[in-house]
């Protein structure tokens, strides 16, 4: 029997030819699928947290969530100044697939709610759920992630912190703008740069005048990025008489009033463009002191170090993700005579992108558990979060462009269409190292913790003690690491902070993943058994074992298409 064109195209064929040799979708498939994730959610301490980490993975991975994430990110946020009548509103509209991933988002605790539960590990299952959230899309990760970080900062006001902290440690997302304290949840943002200083906020010229009421104050000046502006309340910094002071802005008065918060624009950005980031100004908009008047940095300072693990974890997830859809390609693609994934040029390539995608998330989840038990006192724990978030927010953010960049090429011509979302993930991942400090903000943030907290260093060291003796070329790493302490400078700061993040991650890996794993890594990272770009490891890696180890199983089981 002859088909005819009507026919043969509906069975996905064309006039002149067959659809063949092309991977087919990857949804539905398990974003928690991931050895690596899994053992590390156990190992520091939030196991119990798995079979909801495993739901939301499938969730991540369906075909509705990969649908939100394109929508949203196809159908940018618009900003509407004026209602029809001419009044000043300031609003963002967002499509509904923004909405569905914000309301899933909270619901699964990926916001605030961390700081509500007492459970040892807390923050290690909030941060897991975000490398695997992570696989939908990064935009709507900046609003909880800073009402996550805003929590810190607010305790050191305890009457605006009883007050605010139960809605945002709610679980359900209330997005219609009205006074706070009768909604079901919020939403907190930040505003700290300006035009004229970026990541020197010692320069702000913002300024914030005592009203007389006590603690109240209206300020009157522009912030250069402000991230999320649909926010409830930001904290802002401004020049108060005491000098550069933290504040809170809430976008409704408690008499139900608009505060003043005009947004002049919304940023055309390179990525993240689901999310809105916007310019405001502030001319009488009323503000409540948080923290002493002239501490402002040192109030947000806790902020900061929850924003920058955020910023690693979304470059893990990044990873992570581009991997998932490079392997994918590989396994149902033939070139030359045989799948792509059984070629030795490609399983080199992938063999090497998963070693870097451990790394970089059991570094994360080893930052989180640091933070989770610093959180609870332990100041061992802290110091080392100090130090190692730093320099993990260096590292990790650096490695997420080119990783991705390898990614995409993994899939040839089929990456660069934005239809693949391999060209979403390649423009999202230099933000993560440009947002909360760009690498040379953290690498002098790392200088200042060993000049200023010696107590940094000697932690660190404790946790690279922990794998003496298992690896050679560990050991060697670490005796050169103490050879570069000495001799820290600003111009050496870049390299010095590199081969902690790279000794961090082998002293992790040694300890914690297969030999394979951890040999590659040593050979490459820190014995020099490596090129220049991904895809160049030595002979004797196990390329199998990592690949294997890496790539999430496919067929029914899986969940995978």
């Amino acid at each position: 029997m002859v088909s005819t064109p009507d026919e043969h195209q509906a069975y996905g064929g064309s006039a002149t030819h067959d659809v063949t040799n092309q991977a087919p979708p990857l949804t539905p498939y398990d974003a928690s699928d991931d050895t690596a994730l899994l053992e590390g959610l156990r190992r520091e301490g939030a196991e119990w947290a798995e079979e909801d980490l495993r739901r939301l993975g499938r969730q991540a991975g369906s075909a509705q969530a990969q649908e939100w994430a394109d929508l949203a990110n196809r159908h940018e946020p618009e900003l509407r100044t004026h209602d029809r009548y001419g009044n000043r509103v300031d609003e963002v509209e967002f499509h509904p697939s923004w909405h569905h991933l914000m309301r899933t988002a909270i619901a699964e605790g990926l916001a605030a709610s961390p700081w509500a539960d007492d459970r040892p590990g807390a923050h290690v299952a909030r941060t897991a759920g975000g490398l695997v959230w992570g696989h939908t899309e990064a935009g709507h990760g900046c609003p909880t992630s800073m009402t996550y970080a805003a929590i810190p900062a607010l305790r050191t006001q305890p009457e605006l912190a009883k007050l605010y902290e139960p809605l945002l440690t709610s679980r359900e997302y209330d997005p219609v703008l009205r006074e706070p304290t009768e909604k079901r949840g919020l939403l907190a943002g930040m505003g700290m740069t300006e035009k004229q200083g970026g990541s020197d906020v010692r320069t702000n010229t913002t300024t914030a005048t005592p009203s007389a009421e006590p603690g109240v104050y209206t300020l009157r000046g522009h912030k250069w990025f402000t991230s999320a502006p649909m926010c409830d309340v930001f904290l802002v910094l401004a020049q108060a008489p005491g000098g550069l002071s933290c504040l809170l802005v809430p976008r409704v008065l408690p008499d139900g009033t608009r505060n003043t918060f005009r947004i002049q624009r919304l940023k055309d950005k390179l990525g993240n463009r689901s999310n809105a980031s916007s310019e405001p100004e502030f001319d009488g908009t009323v503000a409540w002191l948080v923290g002493p008047e002239g501490q402002g940095v040192k109030t947000i300072i806790e902020m900061v170090n929850c924003t920058r693990l955020d910023c690693v974890m979304m470059s893990a997830a990044l990873m992570r993700t581009s991997l998932v859809e490079a392997g994918h390609h590989a396994r149902h693609r033939s070139a030359f005579g045989a799948r792509l994934v059984d070629q030795p040029l490609m399983r080199n390539v992938l063999a090497d992108l998963a070693l870097e995608s451990e790394a970089a998330t059991t570094l994360t989840l080893r930052l989180a558990g640091a933070a989770d038990r610093a959180i609870r006192g332990d100041e061992g724990e802290a110091a080392f979060r100090r130090i190692a978030t730093a320099v993990g927010k260096y590292w990790v953010t650096k490695r997420g462009p080119a990783f991705t960049a390898e990614a995409l090429e993994c899939l040839g011509g089929n990456g660069y269409v934005e239809d693949s979302g391999m060209p979403r993930h390649y423009r999202e991942a230099p933000l993560l190292s440009i947002w909360e400090g760009s690498g040379n903000v953290n690498a002098l943030d790392v200088l200042r913790a060993l000049s200023r907290e010696p107590g940094t260093a000697e932690a660190l060291f404790d946790e690279l003690d922990l794998a003496r003796g298992a690896d050679a070329r560990l050991d060697g790493a670490v005796t050169r690491l103490r050879t570069g302490l000495s001799e820290a400078s600003q111009t050496t700061a870049r390299r010095l902070v590199e081969q902690m993040a790279l000794t961090l991650q082998a002293s992790l890996l040694v300890r914690h993943a297969p030999p394979a794993v951890a040999d590659a890594f040593c050979a490459t990272r820190l014995g020099g058994d490596w090129g220049h770009a991904f895809g160049t490891l030595p002979r004797t890696a196990g390329l199998d074992t990592i690949v294997e180890r890496a790539l999430p199983g496919e067929g029914p089981a899986a969940g995978a298409g």
